[in-house]
């Protein structure tokens, strides 16, 4: 299996544009859910805050585990959780439980398109300039 270390330098996971954008998603979902709590929502809210956190960490652990194939793997996983999401958080909007979503919709459209960029050629670890 070839080694990300040796496909080109990469600082650390916190270099790559999709986790800075994954970062940010989780941020700033985790602040609308507590603001917007509502006991009716409280179920889809956890799901929500379950699937992005499932972003972030499937970026950090397929980074961490140094192979193409499996950090290309955990790209996938965490592009089917940024999807699950930004569906939920539409369905949040929706429902009036979560007034303000423009900004988490923003974020994981962002990370999606980092991730499908990055699952494509994951040797280019750079973040965007």
């Amino acid at each position: 299996m070839q080694k990300l270390a040796t496909l080109e330098p990469v600082e650390s996971y916190r270099s790559l544009y999709a986790w800075q954008q994954a970062h940010k998603a989780l941020l700033v979902t985790l602040e609308a859910t507590d603001v917007s709590y509502h006991p009716r929502a409280r179920a889809l809210f956890d799901q929500i805050n379950r699937a992005v956190v499932s972003v972030e960490a499937n970026i950090v652990e397929g980074y961490a585990l140094q192979t193409v194939p499996l950090f290309r793997r955990h790209l996938r996983i965490a592009f089917g959780s940024a999807a699950e999401a930004e569906a939920l958080v539409r369905a949040s909007v929706e429902r009036g439980y979560l007034p303000a979503a423009s900004e988490i919709i923003d974020a994981l459209g962002e990370t999606m398109r980092a991730l499908w960029g990055l699952m494509r050629r994951p040797t280019a670890t750079r973040s965007n300039p």
